[in-house]
């Protein structure tokens, strides 16, 4: 496979400190009882419950809350009338912004999403309006360090990957919404441990940000991921290393 991937914030790194930690394992928690109560507690027979186990342990999410979250989704304590509305906006020098939401009160959540943006120097946008720059894929990492590149790609090949690339020791396999869970799972079968596994959404072009406006972005992510309705949140800005 050739090429060079342009996605490699991978959200492994995301939670630095105790209060994003416990944010975003509150959002994984929330989103594994809702696939098990949507499709049953066994991620062999629900690929999104599957899925979801898959990006939390990238999260270092601990087995027990995983279970718990399960055993809650089952239960039917989560998950009634849940919708997962997707917002678009602007954010510093026109990038785009993508606000996957899981809510049981639409109105409320893009009330909320539309009032962050207004009050931190974004925009709303209209359905399709940055859309269109962002690509759905899977994106699997596995440590570089611990298998044979040549043993990796024959075998997310043959299961069906797009891509993959050597980035900061470690190999980051690209597949298409389709194909991500035949792949996780023939690396699952291979006992190839994957660092994060997930389905997000990659810019296909990027915005370059400097100086004030790196802050105005990370005001408005750091805002969105604030709200309870709000799941994930992407941009295709170019940020300096620092």
């Amino acid at each position: 496979m050739s090429g060079h991937s342009k996605w490699a914030t991978i959200k492994r790194k995301k939670a630095k400190t105790d209060v994003g930690r416990a944010k975003a394992w509150n959002k994984l928690i929330k989103e594994i009882s809702v696939a098990a109560k949507m499709g049953g507690g066994n991620p062999d027979g629900n690929p999104r419950l599957r899925t979801a186990i898959l990006k939390a342990k990238g999260q270092s999410l601990p087995a027990k809350n995983i279970e718990s979250a399960i055993a809650k989704g089952v239960g039917g304590g989560s998950g009634a009338n849940m919708e997962e509305p997707m917002y678009e906006g602007y954010g510093p020098n026109g990038c785009a912004i993508l606000v996957q939401c899981l809510t049981d009160n639409r109105v409320r959540s893009v009330a909320d999403v539309r009032n962050i943006f207004n009050k931190n120097g974004g925009s709303m946008g209209e359905k399709g309006s940055v859309a269109w720059t962002f690509k759905h894929k899977g994106i699997i990492v596995v440590d570089s360090s611990a298998y044979s590149e040549d043993k990796v790609m024959d075998l997310i090949l043959e299961a069906g990957a797009t891509d993959m690339s050597v980035q900061d020791d470690v190999y980051e396999i690209e597949t298409s919404p389709e194909t991500f869970e035949p792949v996780t799972k023939a690396l699952e079968d291979a006992k190839i441990e994957m660092l994060s596994a997930e389905l997000t959404y990659v810019p296909e072009n990027t915005v370059k940000l400097e100086g004030e406006d790196v802050q105005k972005l990370l005001r408005i992510i750091e805002r969105l991921e604030d709200n309870e309705d709000v799941q994930d949140v992407y941009h295709n800005a170019e940020l300096p290393e620092d």
